[in-house]
């Protein structure tokens, strides 16, 4: 008999998170798993730290060669048997009892997708400092559903908003099936985002659970802190591969909200293209790019403020979280109200 819940975690080189990772899906309410972890090609111990336990519920696939965290989930997500499919960061936990409500709630509400809110903590520390819909500003009381353009609104890069795109949801394998949808190997950073849209466009019923389950670790070295400009690049294409389809261009309201994040896509990725060659050294290019886009000196004074005073945080006062995720978050949210 197939299990409930299979949990599928992608790791690579997370040796010293694996095991609280591991240990908090064991551990979990919901017995009726299984759990599968997919070594993306590792040059630490990740190998064996996942192989040291011996649960019979839990599964070792090791990729040969990085393929990226979207082609190890895909790996992980063709072996799966479970009613649904839930993703866990390995370096990122869960509460005990996630599992359990979340798929009753699912259950309750005839669920194609079902998320959480995620607990946000940095790394080192030992409570969070705050939760995704807190930092949103949402006033978000009870289990609601979420229609593809609220989805996307509320999702704009650089701005404050309930940015479901790095939530955690647990997926109907059916409906997965049914439907092909799969995670984009091309996109190595940010795929959450884009295997929600796939389900939405596709009429997926997503629900969202107020109380957060889901522990989400901000760390260096993880991918939110990879380079930017690729990010964007990918973010890009796949919005433009997105708005060529038929059912997105017959609804208005997702298009707007889709052409309003492009626009901003393109802003950062304009202003980006100047500052990376700078950080680097390669001051023609930086030249060549400030020639191209006659907007960044105006881009770059409204960052000015911020600019300053992260760098004062880093090296006067020794904030040394002043360019993790959840301090930008924090910066966002109050720069621009």
């Amino acid at each position: 008999m197939n299990p409930k819940v299979s949990v599928i975690i992608p790791a690579y080189n997370t040796e010293a998170y694996l095991a609280k990772a591991i240990e908090s899906v064991l551990e979990q309410t919901l017995t009726d798993i299984e759990v599968i972890i997919v070594d993306d090609a590792s040059t630490d111990k990740t190998v064996e730290v996942a192989k040291s336990f011996t649960d019979p519920r839990l599964k070792v696939i090791v990729n040969q060669e990085n393929l990226g965290a979207a082609a190890a989930r895909n790996r992980a997500l063709r072996a799966a048997q479970g009613e649904w499919i839930a993703v866990l960061d390995s370096d990122d936990w869960y509460a005990p009892e996630r599992l359990s409500k979340l798929v009753s709630l699912a259950n309750e509400k005839n669920a194609d997708m079902i998320a959480d809110d995620l607990y946000l903590i940095n790394d080192g520390e030992t409570s969070p400092w705050s939760t995704l819909i807190q930092e949103s500003e949402e006033r978000i009381d009870n289990i609601l559903q979420i229609d593809i353009v609220y989805f996307v609104e509320t999702d704009i890069y650089g701005q404050p908003g309930l940015h479901l795109g790095i939530s955690k949801p647990l997926f109907k394998r059916e409906f997965l099936v049914k439907h092909g949808i799969e995670y984009d190997d091309a996109i190595r950073m940010g795929q959450d985002f884009w295997i929600d849209m796939k389900c939405l466009i596709k009429g997926a019923r997503f629900f969202l659970e107020p109380k957060p389950y889901y522990f989400y670790r901000s760390r260096p070295g993880s991918l939110v802190h990879k380079s930017q400009l690729s990010r964007l690049n990918q973010y890009l294409n796949a919005s433009n591969s997105f708005m060529q389809q038929e059912v997105v261009k017959k609804n208005p309201a997702l298009m707007r909200a889709m052409s309003y994040n492009n626009s901003v896509y393109k802003k950062h990725l304009a202003y980006l293209q100047v500052v990376e060659p700078l950080k680097e050294g390669k001051w023609l290019k930086a030249l060549t790019e400030m020639a191209k886009n006659p907007y960044f000196f105006y881009d770059f004074i409204s960052r000015l403020n911020n600019i300053i005073e992260r760098r004062i945080q880093y090296y006067v006062m020794g904030n040394k979280s002043v360019f993790e995720i959840s301090y930008n978050i924090q910066r966002e949210r109050k720069t621009t109200n």
